[in-house]
């Protein structure tokens, strides 16, 4: 028969106070990273039943984002998420909290100045970084992002990948480039490869050279631009580009404006996301919409739902505007 492991067990082993142990099983300040740490990992060895902690109702999230996404520049697709999480937890009667983490910041000490019950990790999240919310041990859930194991909320990338392929392939476009910042990014994978199949399905069969990763400079557009440039010097440039997000579709429209090109004769572009900024572009930009508000409230109800730990994906819709 296994014998369950206490509070008291835990300090005993670990020389330090029940209080102590308390604060650190329940996230609590009081303790330096180092004892935290030290407690953690001896109750871990122990055998100690986590899910005991977290029985209570939530009373606390904080909203996460990751502060190399350009915070300025992410907020108009996350303002709209953030606001909807807002109003769930009103709703709720639960309090939120807003923190923007670099992967240089010391991630406990800065979550428990929050003193959460539960965190909301939105955006792209280095594992270096999940690593560290894990140790904490609170109740988590991922939106815009997925890991193996986590619960989270995620449009449906890849099904809006082939979507706004196969419109442009439905246009008679020859030639579809598709245009990345980064790879790892969870939902810039997922609608690159929509892109794939939907150009597979479609009999097309697209050099490498119609795929292109933006390089990792310091300044966004820039390394925007430089891919740009790439894919308009190939002997055969393409005729139609698919963006990964209307932001990256914008600085598309202002680079061909400056380089004389001209939309959609010379090159159709589409984008992905339908910020409230592409609603206003001229010419006008043909996106792929996500219910944010959806992602927002669907994010803390499984949070406080707290049901096996699964990936929900949200339907999303195409937004046709314009000739592209």
């Amino acid at each position: 028969m296994q014998t369950t492991v206490r509070v008291r067990d835990i300090a005993r082993k670990a020389g330090v106070s029940v209080g102590a142990v308390s604060r650190a099983l329940n996230s609590r300040s009081g303790l330096s990273d180092e004892t935290r740490q030290r407690i953690m990992q001896i109750a871990q060895e122990m055998g100690y039943d986590f899910s005991r902690l977290h029985n209570e109702k939530i009373k606390k999230i904080l909203f996460i984002l990751h502060r190399q996404h350009n915070t300025s520049s992410a907020m108009n697709f996350y303002s709209p998420v953030l606001l909807a999480v807002e109003d769930a937890c009103r709703e709720r009667h639960i309090a939120l909290s807003f923190l923007a983490l670099g992967p240089t910041d010391n991630v406990t000490r800065q979550v428990l100045q929050h003193a959460p019950d539960a965190l909301l990790c939105v955006g792209f999240i280095e594992p270096e970084l999940m690593a560290e919310f894990r140790k904490i041990r609170l109740p988590m859930a991922l939106v815009d992002h997925a890991l193996p194991g986590m619960a989270s909320i995620n449009p449906d990338n890849y099904q809006g990948g082939m979507m706004v392929t196969n419109h442009l392939i439905n246009q008679g476009y020859k030639r579809i480039a598709f245009l990345a910042s980064s790879l790892a990014h969870y939902s810039i994978r997922q609608r690159e490869r929509g892109y794939r199949q939907a150009l597979f399905d479609a009999g097309i069969l697209m050099s490498p050279q119609y795929e292109v990763t933006a390089p990792a400079l310091t300044e966004v557009t820039s390394s925007l631009e430089y891919a740009l440039d790439e894919l308009m010097s190939l002997p055969e440039p393409p005729d139609a580009l698919f963006c990964y997000n209307d932001a990256a579709a914008i600085v598309a429209l202002n680079y061909c404006q400056k380089k004389g090109i001209k939309i959609p004769t010379d090159l159709a572009i589409a984008g992905f996301d339908d910020i409230e900024l592409s609603t206003h572009l001229t010419p006008p930009l043909t996106t792929l919409s996500i219910d944010k508000e959806a992602l927002g409230r669907r994010a803390v109800e499984h949070l406080v739902e707290r049901p096996a730990t699964e990936e929900i994906l949200l339907p999303v819709k195409l937004i046709i505007r314009g000739s592209t």
